[in-house]
């Protein structure tokens, strides 16, 4: 190698919880995750930026907060290539001289109307999906074109699914009768695979990004990995006292989208009726997803160990969010600030950690907005003042956790915004009924939860109009207020005489 840059490793899934690693769960079967985080830094209290898919990939990948980005639903994204308010992940590494090569999901939303939307930074590119499914980047691969018949197999599989996989029948499950490589996932897998065995550039570090689909609904999974577990050992989603959402942001955002509220209520109306071992089941095939992901780490792992590629490595485990499982009355995806659904498992592993933090779990806040900032100083480019995260490898760290939330936004208009501040011990979430139109003609109205997460880590008893806890209620608010006023007076812009130098 004529490189002295360490390897970057990038490995994501889409909506996995922060409890399915092994380091959380004794139950679930991780084993290649769990050797990253023996030789690595679990992140324990991680958070996304927002809960769900696009606000929250576009938030980690240009290092602003979704309202910074002005991405904030599912139906958002940045389309022009000439006005990003800063480089995205992959460009930074190219930048920084790295050979970019990305397979899987990225779902930047931004192929709109453009014949070939931009990879942005990526060199080598195949994406499991078809060209026409509004995730096509330019020179990608496509599994559409390459293997249009496996990824029509995969679609009649999963074709009572609903849309985004996500109605009862796709939480429901089966076990999969066509082989791991005719998934989407697996023929993502292997198309990274042979790149691998081709050889990547001995000449330049490499940036190696791999981005599954799942465990994200549908829970079509191969035999042999629900065959890890044992129905009977999987234990029971707990339920609260209370059978619906009452004075909560959840059911503020239920009243204005009318849409969602059915979606919710189908699925409960559903599980209401399954058996023990039938919810058990769901459980248990989510798990088993998280297994057949962890089972194509390690194979990509392993190559890139026969490569030489771990000998100087910072290798990356991260999800974009969480998932309700079927919490607080049958909730499933997630779209709420609670914490199956913010929460994301984070791994920081590889030779380049200090050997004196492997095997570590780090209790500090921690943000996926802290990934390129932590990213840029591992591949030489040095800080960016204007990002409100921080380098997960120093010690500086902010006080508590940021996470937003506006609404499902894709039949209904943005809900008026919720905010989420979050320590160890405590959760805030302050929030506005309605939609965004008219609430900063009603912030006099404003709402809000605050739960103590040491005493009730399933957030069911809103402890905000306690006045015995009233001093904890206004210190969060004040922190609140002032990283956002902290994190909004740095970027994404600054017209200042002396450049960025006010902000070093």
């Amino acid at each position: 190698m004529s490189y002295t840059k360490p390897d970057i490793i990038f490995l994501m899934t889409d909506q996995q919880r922060w409890d399915c690693i092994g380091t959380f769960n004794e139950h679930i079967h991780t084993p290649n995750l769990d050797k990253l985080a023996a030789k690595g830094i679990t992140f324990s209290q991680a958070v996304c930026q927002s809960p769900m898919c696009v606000p929250s990939r576009s938030s980690m990948m240009f290092g602003y907060y979704p309202s910074q980005l002005g991405v904030r639903t599912n139906y958002g994204g940045l389309f022009d290539e000439d006005r990003l308010p800063s480089e995205p992940l992959p460009e930074l590494m190219r930048r920084a001289g790295y050979q970019t090569a990305g397979f899987g999901k990225t779902h930047w939303n931004h192929s709109g109307e453009l014949a070939e939307p931009s990879s942005r930074g990526f060199e080598i590119r195949a994406i499991g999906l078809a060209r026409e499914s509004g995730h096509y980047e330019q020179g990608a691969v496509m599994m559409g074109d390459a293997d249009p018949e496996s990824l029509a197999a995969y679609h009649r599989e999963t074709r009572h699914f609903g849309g985004g996989e996500e109605n009862e029948f796709g939480y429901k499950g089966l076990t999969s009768q066509i082989p791991m490589n005719q998934h989407r996932d697996g023929w993502v897998a292997e198309q990274s695979l042979r790149f691998l065995e081709q050889g990547p550039d001995p000449e330049r570090p490499l940036f190696f990004y791999l981005s599954f689909l799942k465990p994200h609904a549908g829970f079509n999974v191969p035999a042999e990995f629900e065959q890890l577990y044992n129905l009977h050992d999987i234990p029971d989603i707990p339920q609260p006292p209370w059978q619906d959402e009452q004075e909560t942001h959840l059911a503020s955002s239920d009243k204005v989208n009318t849409h969602s509220r059915e979606s919710y209520l189908e699925k409960k109306n559903v599980w209401q009726q399954l058996s023990r071992d039938e919810r058990r089941l769901t459980t248990l095939r989510y798990w088993a997803n998280c297994s057949w992901l962890d089972h194509y780490f390690g194979q990509v792992l392993d190559r890139l160990q026969q490569l030489g590629r771990l000998d100087n490595a910072l290798i990356v485990f991260i999800s974009d969010h969480g998932e309700m499982l079927g919490e607080r009355r049958y909730r499933f995806t997630k779209y709420n600030l609670y914490d199956s659904s913010v929460r994301v498992p984070m791994i920081l592993s590889g030779s380049y950690i200090p050997r004196e933090r492997r095997g570590s779990i780090d209790e500090r806040p921690a943000e996926l907005v802290d990934l390129v900032p932590t990213l840029r100083e591992v591949a030489g480019l040095g800080t960016n003042p204007q990002l409100p995260g921080f380098d997960l490898l120093q010690e500086i760290r902010h006080r508590g956790s940021f996470c937003e939330f506006h609404g499902k936004g894709v039949t209904a208009p943005h809900s008026a915004p919720a905010y989420m501040w979050r320590t160890q011990e405590w959760k805030l979430i302050l929030y506005v009924e309605g939609t965004v139109r008219e609430a900063a003609a009603r912030v006099h109205e404003t709402r809000g939860e605050l739960y103590h997460l040491t005493q009730d880590p399933h957030e069911w008893n809103n402890l905000y109009s306690d006045d015995s806890y009233a001093a904890i209620r206004e210190q969060l608010k004040t922190e609140l207020l002032m990283h956002l006023a902290c994190s909004w007076a740095k970027g994404p812009a600054l017209y200042d005489r002396g450049g960025l130098n006010p902000l070093k």
